[in-house]
C-alpha cells in the first residue's frame, strides 16, 4: 500500500510538556480478522517473499538475488534477470542441489552465518566470478558450486551447475574469485587454497595453520564488530593475494555450555573481552607462482585492520585503527611491504569505520568519507599528498558511497533526510556541482550500484510497507521490477496510524519518536503502552522503513496496547555530536532520554502512564534491564532478551570504543561500574522477564546467569525463559513464536 506523509502539529498548553505530533494518515482496508502470533510466524510470510542479497553483475547486464522458497520461507533459492527488462527466473533451487538429502553445516559455518545475521537455510550466499559476468560461485553444504550462465533460448536461461569440490566434511570457507574468474581462492583447514575453475586443479598457497592460527579468514572481532567478513584479496593482475594471518593464541578462552534438552555440549571459544588481548593479525603479499611471501609492515602499536584491498594499479592498501579507535589511517604498501599513510582521521571520541572507499583508475585520486566537518560527507583525496577536497555538502549526513561512473565522472551515494527518518539516493558530478536526487518516493531506499554505474538496485520500503525491489538506470528511471511485493494479506489487518513525535531530551535535543495507538480507542479510556527499545550506537528504530517488528507491533495494538519507540541521543542517522553521546555513558544517556520521553507521553489522552512496559533485545535488552533496575523508573514491567549485564564480559572492539579500557592505573573505570547491572539487582521492584539462548556466542549466556544469581541473592522474584541450544537471535519460526507468546503473556499479566 502506498502511503503519503501529512504533517500536523498538536501543541499542549504552556506549563506542560510540549509534544509535537506529525500524524501520518493511513487509509486502512477492511479487517480480515484477528492477527495472531501463529499467523505472524508461519508461511507465507506476511511481509511477502522479498528478495535479499541483490547483486548486479560486472558491467550491469544482469541482476541476481536470493529469494525465499514459496513452500518454506526459511529456505533461499538463487534467482536472476537480464537488464534491462528481463523477467526474473529461478536459476538454482536448493531442493535440486539436495536431491532429497538434508543440508549439512559444520559448527564453523553455522557460527559464520550467525555473525552475518543470516538465519535462513539453503543458498545463503554467492558471488559473481569474473568480469565477463558468465559465472557465479556459491558455497553449499560444505562444498563449492559453479553456476555458468547460458542466456540462449535453447537453455531457457538456466545455468549449468557443477560441483567444484567434493569434501563436505571439511568445508571450503570464504571463497574469493579472481578478476578474470579463472581462479577462486578459499580457506580449507585454515590455509589458503587456489582452485582453477575450469580444470578444478588446486594449489595450497599458505602453510602453517593450526588450532589457533588461520590464513585468509577474518578474526571473530572483525566479523562481529568491524563489518569485515573477508581475510584475503586478489591483486588485479591475479599474480598475488593479500592474505591476513590470524593468531588467536593470545585471546582468552571462554567455555560455553550449549545446553540442549537431551545433552550438554561444551564449546571453547576464543573471545576477546574488554581490556583483554586481541588476536594478532599480520598481513602478507603472497606471490602465487613462487609462493614467496612479503610481510606488510603494519604499525607495531596495538590496533586493528578493519579494511584492505588493492588499488586498480596493483598496489595493496590497508586501513589501520588504533586500539582506542581515536585514529584511523589509510595506508598504501609498496612491493617490499613498506607502508605510507595516505589519509588519517582522528577524533577525540572515536573514528567510525565505513565502506566509503574507491580508487580511481587514473591512480591519482580516491574517494573517502569523513566527519571532520561535524557531518559525514564525501571527499576526494589526492593519493600522493593526502590533500582533501570536499565533494558533497549534504544538509544531513551521507550514509554510504554507492558507486562511481568513471567514464561520465559521476558519483552516487545515499544520505539521510527528515532528521534521519528517510534515506534517499543521489548523484553528483565528480568535478563538483549540484547533487541530483535519484529516488523520488518518500521512505527508505537501500540502493546498490553496478561496478560501472549503469544500473542500481532500489530496495524501497516505508513504515508498514515491506520492501519492493526495482532496478533503475543511473538517471533514476525504472528498468525492471524485480519484486513489487504487494503483501496483500498484511494490508487486510486493522493497522494503527503512526504518530511521528518530535520529543525533547533532558538537554533540549530533539529526538525522533513514534507512537502507535491501539487500533480501537474508546473515548475516555486509557491504555497500556509497550516501549520497544534499542538505544545503542549505530541503531535506528524511528524510520520510515519496513521493520521486522511491525507485525508484532500490529498484534500488540490489536490487543489493546499502544507501542512507543524513541531514538535517544547516540543513535544513528544524525550529525557527529548526536552520535557520540554514548562516550563513557552506557546506561546513562539512553535511560535519561527514555525516562524523559516517557514522561512526555502523559500528555497523550489515551496513554495510561502507570502501565508502561519496556522490551528490548541485545543492547535493547541491556537498556530494558537498566531501566527497570532503577528507583525512578516510569515502567511497570520489563522484558530483557539476550541482555548485556556486565560490559567487562563483552568484546574489545565494541566496548572499548565507547567506554575505553575497563581498568586504568589499577582502578576500575566508572563507565564500566556505573553500567554494571549485577550491582543494581537490589533495585528491582517491578515484574521482570529475562530471555536468553544458551548457545549465544555474541552476548554470552553468562551475562544472564550473573544477573540471575544476583537477583536470587537479593531475594528478588523475576521470570526467566531460556532457549536450549539457541544463539543470539533465537532463530527459527517455532522458537520465535514461543518467544513472543512468552513476552505477550508476560505483559498481559503485568500491564492489563
Amino acid at each position: 500500500m502506498q502511503t503519503s506523509l501529512g504533517r500536523s502539529m498538536t501543541t499542549i498548553p504552556s506549563g506542560r510538556t510540549i509534544l509535537a505530533l506529525a500524524i501520518v494518515a493511513m487509509a486502512l482496508p477492511a479487517i480480515a480478522g484477528e492477527l495472531t502470533l501463529e499467523r505472524i510466524f508461519s508461511d507465507p510470510p506476511l511481509e511477502g517473499h522479498a528478495p535479499v542479497d541483490l547483486q548486479l553483475a560486472p558491467g550491469g547486464a544482469y541482476v541476481t538475488f536470493l529469494k525465499p522458497n514459496d513452500r518454506d520461507s526459511d529456505i533461499l533459492d538463487l534467482w536472476g534477470a537480464e537488464l534491462p527488462g528481463g523477467a526474473p527466473q529461478l536459476l538454482v533451487a536448493t531442493e535440486d542441489l539436495l536431491g532429497g538429502k538434508a543440508q549439512r553445516l559444520t559448527e564453523q559455518e553455522r557460527m559464520a552465518l550467525e555473525r552475518k545475521r543470516i538465519t535462513k537455510r539453503g543458498i545463503t550466499g554467492y558471488l559473481w566470478c569474473g568480469e565477463d559476468a558468465e559465472a557465479l560461485i556459491f558455497p553449499f553444504s560444505g562444498d563449492l558450486y559453479l553456476a555458468q550462465l547460458d542466456l540462449s533460448k535453447e537453455s531457457g536461461g538456466k545455468p549449468a551447475v557443477s560441483r567444484l569440490t567434493s569434501d563436505a566434511e571439511v568445508p571450503e570457507l570464504n571463497p574469493v574469485c579472481s578478476k578474470s574468474g579463472r581462479s577462486v581462492a578459499f580457506v580449507k583447514k585454515g590455509d589458503v587454497v587456489v582452485l582453477e575453475t575450469h580444470t578444478k586443479a588446486t594449489k595450497q598457497i599458505t602453510k602453517g595453520a593450526s588450532a589457533t592460527r588461520t590464513f585468509g579468514l577474518p578474526e571473530f572481532i572483525a566479523e562481529e564488530e568491524m563489518g569485515r567478513h573477508e581475510g584475503m584479496w586478489w591483486s588485479p593482475d591475479e599474480k598475488s593475494l593479500l592474505v591476513f594471518e590470524v593468531d588467536e593464541a593470545p585471546v582468552g578462552v571462554k567455555v560455553r555450555a550449549k545446553i540442549f534438552s537431551d545433552q550438554i555440549e561444551f564449546t571453547e571459544q576464543r573471545y576477546p573481552a574488554a581490556g583483554e588481548k586481541n588476536a594478532a593479525v599480520r598481513a602478507w603479499l603472497v606471490d602465487l607462482k613462487s609462493g614467496r611471501r612479503v610481510k606488510i609492515g603494519i604499525p607495531a602499536a596495538d590496533g586493528y585492520l578493519p579494511r584492505a584491498g588493492f588499488f586498480p594499479d596493483g598496489r595493496a592498501w590497508i586501513e589501520w585503527q588504533s586500539r582506542d579507535q581515536k585514529r584511523l589511517a589509510l595506508m598504501e604498501s609498496n612491493e617490499q611491504g613498506v607502508l605510507h599513510t595516505i589519509v588519517e582521521e582522528t577524533d577525540d571520541a572515536w573514528v567510525e569505520l565505513h565502506e566509503d572507499f574507491f580508487g580511481f583508475k587514473d591512480g591519482r585520486r580516491l574517494l573517502w568519507s569523513t566527519e571532520r566537518s561535524g557531518r559525514r560527507q564525501l571527499v576526494i583525496v589526492d593519493r600522493q599528498s593526502g590533500a582533501v577536497t570536499p565533494l558533497t555538502d549534504e544538509p544531513e549526513p551521507v550514509k554510504a558511497l554507492l558507486g562511481v561512473d568513471q567514464d561520465q565522472g559521476i558519483v552516487f551515494y545515499s544520505a539521510w533526510r527528515e532528521r534521519g527518518r528517510q534515506l534517499q539516493a543521489f548523484s553528483i558530478p565528480l568535478a563538483g556541482g549540484a547533487a541530483t536526487q535519484l529516488t523520488s518516493e518518500p521512505g527508505w531506499h537501500e540502493c546498490k550500484f553496478d561496478d560501472r554505474g549503469r544500473f542500481f538496485v532500489d530496495r524501497r520500503s516505508d513504515f508498514g510497507r515491506p520492501p519492493a525491489t526495482v532496478i533503475k538506470d543511473a538517471a533514476g528511471r525504472q528498468a525492471l521490477v524485480v519484486d513489487d511485493n504487494p503483501a496483500e494479506e498484511l494490508q487486510t489487518f486493522d493497522r494503527p496510524a503512526p504518530q511521528w513525535l518530535d520529543l525533547k531530551a533532558e538537554d533540549g535535543t530533539v529526538l525522533n519518536g513514534l507512537l502507535l495507538p491501539p487500533t480501537e480507542l474508546e473515548p475516555g479510556r486509557r491504555y497500556p503502552v509497550i516501549a520497544n527499545i534499542y538505544g545503542g550506537p549505530h541503531g535506528q528504530s524511528v524510520t520510515r522503513a519496513w521493520q521486522r517488528s511491525y507485525p508484532i507491533h500490529t498484534y500488540w495494538t490489536e490487543h489493546g496496547y499502544g507501542v512507543f519507540v524513541v531514538d535517544n541521543r547516540g543513535m544513528a542517522g544524525r550529525d557527529r555530536a548526536f552520535t557520540r553521546a554514548h562516550l563513557h555513558r552506557f546506561g546513562d544517556v539512553e535511560v535519561k532520554d527514555l525516562f524523559f520521553a516517557a514522561g512526555q507521553l502523559k500528555a497523550v489522552p489515551w496513554v495510561d502512564a502507570d502501565r508502561l512496559g519496556i522490551f528490548g533485545w541485545s543492547y535493547g535488552g541491556f537498556v530494558a534491564a537498566r531501566a527497570i533496575l532503577d528507583d525512578r523508573t516510569p515502567f511497570a514491567a520489563a522484558v530483557a532478551a539476550a541482555p548485556v549485564t556486565d560490559w567487562t564480559l563483552y568484546d574489545t572492539h565494541y566496548t572499548e570504543r565507547y567506554l575505553g579500557m575497563p581498568v586504568v592505573d589499577g582502578k576500575p573505570v566508572d563507565g564500566y561500574t556505573s553500567s554494571n547491572l549485577i550491582a543494581r539487582a537490589s533495585l528491582l521492584r517491578r515484574p521482570f522477564l529475562v530471555v536468553h539462548g544458551t548457545a549465544d556466542d555474541n552476548v554470552l549466556f553468562e551475562h544472564s546467569l550473573r544477573l540471575i544469581e544476583a537477583l536470587e541473592k537479593a531475594g528478588k522474584l523475576f521470570d526467566l525463559m531460556i532457549y536450549p541450544g539457541k544463539a543470539h537471535g533465537i532463530s527459527g519460526k517455532p522458537s520465535q513464536l514461543h518467544v513472543y507468546k512468552t513476552i505477550s503473556a508476560f505483559f498481559d499479566r503485568t500491564l492489563k
